[in-house]
């Protein structure tokens, strides 16, 4: 049996140690915060409405393809005398598996944002300050949809109780999401 980890070291040190006060005063992360909303409030100013507005951009952007789909599906029924029609059951499990690819590519691509969020000049980031990636894109699509349906959109007033307006499946999954636009024009650290 190995002792790796015992002494403080290893990977999980801060949850198998229990973590120091500046551990939970982080949040309970091994790592310091990134971003801090007191020294850096212009990273998160507005974030919140921005959110909103990216969201209903990316609505229509993920109801297009399906709106064509079922126009599609409605035409060929037609053509097919109303076999094609049978075609409509898989509309729903194609348009989750379509908002899951959407939110793991874009969230996971170059920008970390969906389409919504670079018109509005926010991106999402990790705790530390890194990237998004395609699994940690569409795990947080999953359980934002999962958060609003299971506890009711009043669980997004949770933003408005914190410093860096998280959400809950932001502070689940340890992701942050700042104004892209300060941050491209804050200088460069030593």
């Amino acid at each position: 049996m190995s002792d790796y980890g015992s002494n403080g070291s290893g990977p999980n040190a801060g949850w198998r140690s229990g973590g120091s006060r500046a551990d939970e005063a982080r949040g309970g992360y091994d790592q310091p915060a990134a971003f801090d909303p007191w020294r850096n409030p212009e990273l998160f100013q507005g974030v919140l409405t921005k959110r909103v507005f990216a969201f209903l951009i990316d609505v229509v952007v993920l109801s297009v393809p399906v709106i064509l789909a079922c126009v599609f599906i409605a035409v060929f029924g037609v053509v097919t005398l109303g076999l094609g029609w049978t075609l409509f059951w898989i509309v729903s499990p194609a348009s989750v598996i379509w908002a899951l690819v959407y939110y793991g590519a874009s969230l996971g691509g170059p920008h970390s944002a969906t389409l919504g969020m670079r018109a509005l000049g926010i991106e999402l980031v990790t705790w530390t300050g890194e990237p998004g990636y395609f699994v940690l894109g569409a795990v947080h699509a999953f359980l934002f949809w999962l958060s609003v349906s299971a506890l009711s959109p009043l669980v997004l007033l949770v933003g408005l109780f914190n410093g860096r307006r998280r959400l809950l499946h932001d502070i689940v999954l340890g992701t942050v999401i700042i104004n892209s636009t300060a941050l491209a024009a804050e200088p460069a650290r030593p």
